[in-house]
């Protein structure tokens, strides 16, 4: 998938792969203690004595090839997310993810045996599918397959997953529900977000896109120009730094340029070097 230059490891991306990773070299080399252990997960039926593990959880997995299967999907799919939603929104989501996938876990465990739960997949397929829903045409090459699928098909596909084998096999020791827990509550984010746009609204004035950034230095006065329309937006479902773009400009647009938060600066910076050297 090429999503350059937005694909690069953004802060909150970086930051979440380095603390899984080492509290797993903590807990696999210091802490020990298998009492330690027990205090960061959560379980069902001890979540209401020890709350902070709806949070502890997530940072905890059973093994290496648990901790790097979650963070290559972070990897993936993390920083185009975090470039669109800004970094506080970004890891507000990601915590607000892992912990509706708790919530779910407590829920099922009042009408079916619920074991204990540690990892970050909630949470990372809660970012899988805010991708999805952002850019759902984008293509991903899944090895080993030779063909890309699209987005919002892959992820489809990794929940229904999770709902089959949760029932064909319920004891492997995998939180699948759990899984489906964080999506759903991704879901519902995106869902009630796209119902609160729908109130109604003056129609918006015709306006000149006009685009001049200069990090670190005051911005420069511009020429008053006659407005006009904005030209009909092409589908860029498949292109996300095209959608971003046009995302970043209608901002500018709507609200002036002084409404950039400073990630939206450095990716317009980038795409504008980008432009000079194509041409």
């Amino acid at each position: 998938m090429n999503l350059s230059p937005s694909n690069r490891l953004t802060p909150w991306v970086g930051r979440l792969i380095i603390a899984n990773a080492v509290m797993l070299l903590l807990l696999m080399t210091v802490f020990v203690d298998p009492t330690l252990h027990g205090a960061l997960r959560f379980a069902p039926g001890e979540a209401l004595r020890r709350p902070w593990t709806f949070v502890t959880y997530m940072f905890v997995h059973a093994g290496l090839l648990h901790l790097l299967g979650n963070m290559l999907m972070l990897f993936v799919f993390g920083p185009p997310v975090e470039q669109r939603l800004g970094g506080r929104a970004f890891i507000l989501y990601y915590l607000y993810c892992g912990i509706g996938a708790a919530v779910l876990s407590l829920a099922l465990s009042g009408v079916m045996p619920t074991a204990a739960i540690v990892g970050a997949s909630g949470a990372v397929l809660g970012v899988g599918v805010a991708f999805a829903l952002l850019w759902p045409d984008a293509e991903i090459l899944v090895f080993p397959f030779p063909m890309p699928v699209k987005a919002r098909t892959f992820i489809l596909v990794l929940i229904g997953l999770d709902i089959v084998l949760s029932q064909l096999t319920p004891n492997d020791g995998i939180a699948h529900l759990a899984h489906v827990g964080g999506a759903g509550f991704g879901y519902l984010f995106f869902r009630l977000q796209s119902l609160s746009r729908r109130s109604p609204r003056p129609p918006p004035r015709a306006v000149e896109r006009v685009v001049m950034v200069q990090s670190g230095a005051a911005e420069p006065e511009q020429r008053r120009t006659p407005p006009t329309p904005i030209r009909p937006r092409r589908r860029n479902d498949a292109d996300p730094v095209a959608a971003e773009v046009d995302r970043v400009l209608d901002k500018i647009s709507e609200q002036g340029i002084a409404s950039l938060t400073a990630a939206e600066r450095r990716f317009l910076d980038e795409v504008s070097r980008q432009k000079k050297q194509e041409h």
